[in-house]
């Protein structure tokens, strides 16, 4: 018994001495946090690379630039072409924050993604509310453009044994009322992992 014992407390000695503690990173860090999944600091880099041109470009100036003019944006759904379960918001959320942050864009949510603008407008016929206080039609503005996108995933084995992955975010810009692509932009992200390694 008293073997058993002094077992259990060695084990439990080497458990705790190899145990890692909790430790906060530098999720933006591309350097020593390099993992084989998509990662924060790469949909980080992609997302402001990607915005840096939008804003850049001449034909996403609007006309009336110099009197406050800002196109309207409306952004899609991201298709997900990966071998993982990704929420693509955190990409789109990335690029719009600086999208509006530039002073040059306004996002509307009005379009699926918020239904506030909808539901209150609801309240019209509610002795609740103060009538004069609902918002009325014929005030929301429809978007100029259409931001849309997909992130896709190739893998390919070395000679070495390893596996190259590959992440490709592509986006555009698209004028709604002509259907023409004002922009478009491409990043790719590449990693190289043991083939073991799982990507998803």
């Amino acid at each position: 018994m008293k073997k058993y014992a002094l077992a259990l407390a060695i084990a439990a000695t080497t458990l705790a001495g190899c145990k890692t503690t909790t430790a906060y990173i530098d999720a933006a860090d591309d350097k020593t946090n390099i993992v084989a999944a998509l990662s924060y600091a790469d949909f980080n880099k992609a997302a402001n690379e990607l915005a840096d041109e939008i804003i850049a470009s001449k034909l996403m100036t609007h006309p009336q630039a110099d009197a406050g003019g800002r196109y309207i944006v409306y952004v899609n759904n991201i298709e997900n072409d990966t071998m993982q379960r990704l929420d693509t918001d955190q990409l789109t959320k990335s690029v719009r924050v600086k999208l509006l942050q530039s002073g040059k864009f306004l996002i509307t949510t009005a379009f699926g993604e918020d239904d506030a603008t909808t539901k209150m407008r609801e309240l019209k016929d509610s002795k609740m509310v103060k009538q004069s206080s609902v918002k009325g039609n014929n005030q929301v503005l429809a978007p100029d453009f259409s931001l849309s996108g997909k992130i896709m995933q190739r893998n390919a084995s070395l000679d070495s044994g390893d596996t190259r992955i590959e992440y490709y975010f592509q986006m555009s810009m698209t004028n709604i009322e002509n259907g023409l692509a004002y922009w478009e932009g491409e990043r790719v992200v590449g990693k190289v992992a043991d083939g073991d390694s799982v990507s998803w």
